[in-house]
């Protein structure tokens, strides 16, 4: 790390540059290429699959689920006034680029099924042109505007699907701007320094720029989810940030001592830098980890993360000194380059509140422990209760014009037209089409199906389709239970088990054969990403307790985090007056990408936290010495850098995407915990309470395990490289860049 940091320190111009193409180039092609992102939850072998592929090859000409639908509170939707402005309007949409049909309810056929029973509420079927990549936002947008314009006192109307629901939500990058923002000036805050506060937020934005685009590029060669490049984002910019930060504050400690900057920057980079590495390569094994499970969907979302990841760790180790060494003393504010040129370079010493802090733990640590084992366990109940199942647009917030057309209907037609259940079934025979058709008598006559449609077959006549529409909402556990009891019972007691194999496809069967899958994965999963940072963290510290604490307090961060998931998403607790939209159940993925990250995440700190630590305890053999020691002398910094983190991840909760602001509140609530509550409280406290033994590893495992240093103690100064640094003269200022040059203070 030593060499890599002098190489960039002495080419410093031209790692800039070449860091600068690389945000260029990768920008070009992303642009040239375009995006190419697929949101399809399905997996292969289910049910659910088998009943799309079937349904796709028999009518590939059914797509969308695009409507407008208007609502009267005087009069009914035939009244003459409303029939004809609604004519007017259905034909004027029908007219706009991008779409190519309006199924309207006043047509001469098939109205009866498009007006509810109190003829109060009508919709109309939108289908776009699937040509050329589809309709852009702009041209989507004017469908929106155009409709809506017929709505007065009387007549309300809406448009939902899922490409109306394209030109919804904030932009992501007012997320990004406001968490870039607040997190520079929690930078001007520690440092005291603009330059040393706008290297963190450069760097990382060009490591994240660079692997955003790499994300987009990806989306062309494998299945990459829509959220996937926000996501990375969010992920990128906090770890990218706070990397830079603890690389910076090592730097600047090195010139508070009178190093010259390029001795500065290289300790920096060999100490700090390799921490940094070692720290990103956990978020990315954790990431990685996603792959065991074999997901097409979750895939994507594992690599893509793991760029950003690692692009923004290469930034930090590379185009980080390379700034450093061009703003030189500057990293310092004034007050501490006056302080320096006036007196004799003096060492860091560890006062004020994280000193009087980590003396207070070491007093208390039985209370203060069971206290943050307290708060974490209530915090963590509400998971108990967790719900993985369809997140749709009845969740949007309450003022989207998804969310109205979504209430329009739930309340017109029934909460289960939102979500139709399709059962289709292969046709070999006139047998099997005699019993097919038999199906709707038996069908009506279920607990749990408000309607059934006729059979209808495709022009071969050798697939069927049935759509059943639940009493209930697609995101009800109703809704699952008659999904499981249509595929068990129902559907094979009528057709004798020797008719035709009907299969149940639709968004509630589709999204809870996906949560089945991932919910039979989840052990393995959960235990391979706890194994390998168990292992990382064994090969680091060489001791068993270290590792095993981590485990549990990663366990007790996600837990925790969870819980304010249900609470917030799940529950609703706010979540209107927060502007994320109504209660529902939690995405099935959520879990998988939210244990990956925050595993990924809480290891940083503790990387940080215990190297310290464990750097103390081989100088002392002192366990309160060194759990005091490094308590007090990292908890200002990853508390400076948890604040960034969370002021970022909150940030995203205004993009307007509820899977992102699930991510945002998860990860901003994991982080807090992990910082304030577990490794400035918790896991002190038990250190000390375990006393030596968290350091025992038994002498044949160590004798095995290879030696291998995250942060190595930091070397005093060699007479060669105090020959570098003349001491100042009165009335002369000092020399900190070790290039010869001199800095007026």
């Amino acid at each position: 790390m030593t060499s890599l940091a002098r190489w960039c320190l002495r080419r410093r111009f031209t790692v800039v540059v070449l860091w600068l193409a690389a945000l260029v180039g990768s920008i070009a092609a992303a642009t040239l290429a375009g995006s190419s992102y697929s949101d399809d939850y399905s997996v292969p072998g289910t049910e659910s699959a088998r009943a799309t592929a079937l349904l796709q090859k028999a009518f590939p000409g059914q797509s969308g689920d695009d409507t407008i639908v208007w609502h009267t509170e005087h009069g009914t939707v035939r009244a003459a006034d409303v029939e004809q402005r609604m004519k007017t309007t259905l034909h004027e949409v029908a007219a706009l680029p991008g779409v190519a049909h309006v199924d309207s309810p006043y047509a001469s056929s098939g109205a009866s099924g498009l007006v509810s029973k109190d003829r109060h509420t009508a919709y109309a079927s939108l289908t776009f042109d699937s040509t050329a990549g589809g309709p852009g936002k702009a041209e989507v947008q004017k469908v929106v505007d155009t409709a809506r314009k017929a709505a007065d006192g009387n007549l309300s109307v809406a448009l939902g699907g899922s490409t109306i629901g394209t030109t919804e939500g904030a932009s992501g990058h007012l997320s990004e701007i406001i968490g870039v923002v607040v997190a520079a000036v929690v930078l001007f805050v520690v440092f005291g320094s603009l330059a040393a506060s706008v290297l963190p937020i450069a760097t990382a934005l060009v490591g994240v720029g660079t692997a955003s685009m790499g994300t987009t590029l990806l989306g062309h060669v494998m299945n990459v989810a829509g959220f996937a490049p926000m996501l990375g984002t969010l992920i990128g910019l906090g770890v990218g940030i706070d990397y830079a930060l603890f690389i910076v504050t090592r730097h600047r400690k090195g010139l508070r001592q009178g190093l010259p900057v390029a001795v500065a920057a290289e300790r920096a980079v060999a100490t700090t830098g390799r921490a940094v590495v070692f720290a990103g390569g956990t978020v990315c094994v954790a990431l990685l980890g996603m792959l065991i499970l074999r997901l097409s969907f979750l895939n994507g979302v594992a690599i893509a993360a793991s760029l950003t990841v690692v692009l923004t760790v290469a930034a930090s180790v590379t185009l980080l000194p390379a700034l450093l060494g061009i703003i030189g003393p500057r990293a310092l504010s004034r007050r501490e380059r006056r302080r320096l040129a006036l007196g004799e370079p003096r060492p860091e010493s560890t006062t004020g509140l994280a000193a009087r802090w980590s003396a207070f733990v070491e007093r208390h640590p039985k209370l203060l422990g069971t206290l943050a084992a307290a708060v974490m366990l209530v915090l963590a109940l509400p998971t108990l209760s967790l719900h993985l199942g369809t997140s749709d647009q009845g969740n949007n917030p309450a003022s989207s014009t998804t969310r109205q057309a979504y209430d329009m209907l739930a309340r017109g037609f029934g909460p289960g037209v939102n979500g139709p259940l399709t059962l289709v079934a292969p046709l070999d025979s006139a047998a099997d089409r005699l019993a097919f058709g038999k199906l709707p008598d038996t069908l009506r006559h279920t607990p749990g199906i408000a309607s059934v449609s006729a059979p209808e077959l495709s022009a071969a006549r050798d697939t069927g389709v049935i759509t059943v529409v639940p009493t209930t909402s697609p995101q009800s556990r109703a809704t699952s239970a008659l999904v499981d009891r249509l595929r068990s019972t129902v559907l094979p007691k009528a057709t004798g088990g020797i008719g035709p194999k009907v299969r149940v496809g639709g968004v509630t069967a589709s999204y809870d054969d996906f949560a089945a899958v991932i919910l039979g994965k989840l052990p393995l999963f959960v235990g391979t990403v706890v194994g390998l940072g168990c292992v990382l963290l064994l090969l680091a510290f060489r001791s068993i307790g270290i590792p095993l604490k981590a485990a549990a307090m990663n366990i007790a961060a996600v837990a925790s985090s969870f819980g304010l998931i249900v609470a917030i998403f799940q529950w609703g607790w706010g979540g209107e007056s927060l502007g994320l939209g109504g209660a529902g159940p939690i995405e099935p993925f959520l879990p998988v990408v939210m244990v990956s990250v925050l595993f990924g995440l809480s290891m940083d700190y503790q990387v940080f936290l215990v190297s310290r630590m464990y750097e103390e305890w081989l100088a002392t053999r002192d366990n309160c010495r060194a759990v005091r020691v490094g308590l007090a002398e990292t908890s200002r910094v990853i508390n400076s850098a948890a604040v960034i983190m969370i002021s970022v991840f909150l940030a995203f909760v205004l993009s307007g995407d509820r899977v992102i602001a699930m991510f945002g509140i998860g990860l901003a609530t994991a982080v807090a915990l992990d910082a304030f509550v577990l490794r400035t409280l918790l896991v002190p406290a038990l250190m000390h309470m375990l006393g030596g033994a968290n350091w025992w590893l038994p002498a044949w495992l160590d004798r095995l395990l290879p030696r291998i240093s995250i942060e190595p103690p930091e070397q005093t100064v060699t007479v060669v490289e105090a020959t570098l640094i003349p001491q100042p003269r009165p009335n002369e200022p000092a020399v900190l860049n070790g290039a010869g040059s001199s800095s007026a203070l």
